[in-house]
């Protein structure tokens, strides 16, 4: 059996930000014409009258200040508010593919090796732009990696099972070097005209390379062990998906094809099976509070994250101990706690211990406990 280990990290950015308050004119330009144009039926109570969003509501509903997205004029357009991606032909990179090899790439320059000495590619993101051929063998083609790659969904926690797969693919030998790439477009599947999720969502790209331990150039982390729970809910959900042309109504009503979450169940249910799952990993491990430097969580929201922090370390963590992303990068689904560990793990010293955590729809959680070698 072999260690496994975190040689390398990536990120790609989208060159676009948008504002909470460019946001909020548009969301409230938006609710303005449709309050206009249904007056009546408002009135006659057969439709509710839309109510205006702010910054503020944002900032305290969620922590978050801004979003990268991969196209902004089509999101700030009020009649429009979603983002406009060029359709590629088939003999042209998609656009997850695109994203995913410059965040490899840099993942590959951090751990000192060529796309050519990886044998493993999991795509492991909450949304594929086609089900099939797999966005991840369209990955490994670019790249020029070998081996074989396939393509995984677990919504939010995607990017932790994709690193437990991998870890225990190179623990057992049938893989030697494995990249597992998130590239999430989480804008294209937000519904940008409900208020009460206009704002959570942002794009990005990231890129973990696991490999032996001790075939590791430089720094690296040590994957000491992964834990993975589901548990089926209904509050977090994406229906119809690639199957919304064979609905009787056809495409028109998009709300369907949308994210819809039930916030409040979610806030109720999922905190303790997450920090609950992280006591028990911890425990199993050996690991106490006082022996973790960090928690690199899933950043969906401050609140959630305070929460778990509190309840993991047993009191409020310091800033350093649970760093935030989501002001800057609101919430960008499986990518998160990868962008947190990215950016927010260099200051580590051989022997000190930190945990990944991520979780979403299914319910999903996963963690997984990494010590600086």
């Amino acid at each position: 059996m072999f260690v496994p280990a975190i040689s390398g990290t990536g990120i790609f950015t989208p060159e676009e930000i948008i504002t909470n308050d460019e946001l909020v004119a548009t969301f409230n330009a938006y609710v303005e014409k449709f309050n206009v144009a249904n007056a009546d039926a408002i009135k006659a109570g057969e439709l509710r009258a839309k109510h205006p969003s702010s910054s503020e509501f944002i900032v305290n509903a969620s922590g978050i200040e801004q979003r990268y997205v991969m196209n902004k004029s089509g999101v700030l357009d009020p009649d429009v508010m979603h983002p406009h991606l060029r359709e590629r032909g088939n003999d042209e990179p998609g656009i997850m593919a695109e994203m995913a090899v410059e965040a490899c790439t840099k993942a590959l320059d951090q751990a000192q090796r060529d796309a050519s000495e990886v044998d493993l590619v999991i795509c492991a993101a909450s949304n594929h732009e086609r089900p099939y051929p797999a966005i991840a063998v369209e990955i490994q083609q670019l790249l020029g990696a070998g081996g074989f790659a396939f393509d995984m969904n677990v919504a939010c926690s995607s990017a932790t099972f994709g690193i437990q797969a991998a870890a225990d693919m190179v623990r057992t030998g049938s893989a030697k070097r494995a990249l597992v790439v998130s590239p999430e477009i989480c804008s294209g599947h937000l519904e940008w005209r409900d208020r009460d999720c206009h704002f959570i969502f942002g794009d990005v790209c990231t890129a973990v390379l696991i490999e032996r331990a001790e075939d590791a150039k430089g720094d690296h982390f040590i994957i000491r062990s992964s834990r993975c729970a589901t548990q089926f809910s209904n509050n977090i959900r994406n229906n119809n998906g690639y199957l919304r042309r064979t609905r009787a109504y056809g495409m028109e009503d998009r709300r369907d094809m949308l994210f819809v979450q039930e916030g409040r169940k979610v806030f109720k249910e999922v905190l303790p099976l997450v920090s609950q799952h992280i006591a028990e990993h911890m425990t199993d491990e050996g690991v106490s509070a006082n022996q973790l430097k960090r928690l690199w969580l899933h950043q969906a929201n401050k609140s959630m994250n305070d929460f778990i922090g509190r309840k993991v370390m047993g009191r409020t963590p310091e800033p350093h101990e649970q760093p935030n992303i989501l002001q800057d990068y609101a919430n960008t689904s499986s990518a998160g706690s990868i962008i947190a560990f990215s950016k927010y793990s260099d200051d580590f010293l051989v022997g000190d211990v930190g945990l990944i955590c991520s979780f979403g729809a299914g319910y999903s959680v996963g963690s997984v406990l990494v010590e600086r070698a």
